[in-house]
């Protein structure tokens, strides 16, 4: 983690801010806020300054929070146990995903670029229930 989203971080937990909080106080949505703040996504100016505004933070967290991020991520499996899941679910049904979403719109992808993404909660007498919807563009490929 960076030390830009550690201090992000450490002015939202000292708020007792949920992420939900915090994107509502800036017109966004709890994952792409998250996600920039994390510095995987860039905000544009007025976001970043509404963001330093409700978290207190200085004005140099929003001049760092505009620039164009280098997505990087650890390529190992992580062992955290939510995110180990998410890869086993990739890993377990990417194949089945690609095959259905190829045979309802053809040969390409789903961006990640034009693309959403919404956690909810659904409670359940068996367990509490996480919701996970990604909304992406689907990109066909191109023959030339």
């Amino acid at each position: 983690m960076s030390a830009i989203s550690a201090t992000i971080i450490k002015a939202k937990e000292a708020k007792g801010m949920t992420w939900e909080a915090v994107a509502d106080a800036i017109g966004m949505s709890p994952v792409w806020t998250c996600s920039a703040c994390m510095g995987m996504n860039s905000m544009p100016q007025d976001k970043a300054s509404a963001l330093c505004d409700v978290l207190g933070l200085d004005a140099s967290i929003a001049a760092e929070l505009v620039k164009f991020p280098t997505k990087v991520w650890d390529q190992a499996v992580s062992t955290d146990p939510l995110i180990y899941r998410l890869y086993e679910v990739v890993g377990v049904y990417g194949e089945t995903l690609k095959a259905v979403i190829q045979e309802k719109f053809g040969d390409g992808i789903m961006s990640a670029i034009d693309f959403t993404m919404h956690v909810d909660k659904e409670e359940n007498p068996k367990g509490d229930r996480v919701i996970l919807t990604l909304n992406g563009k689907f990109l066909p490929y191109k023959a030339w």
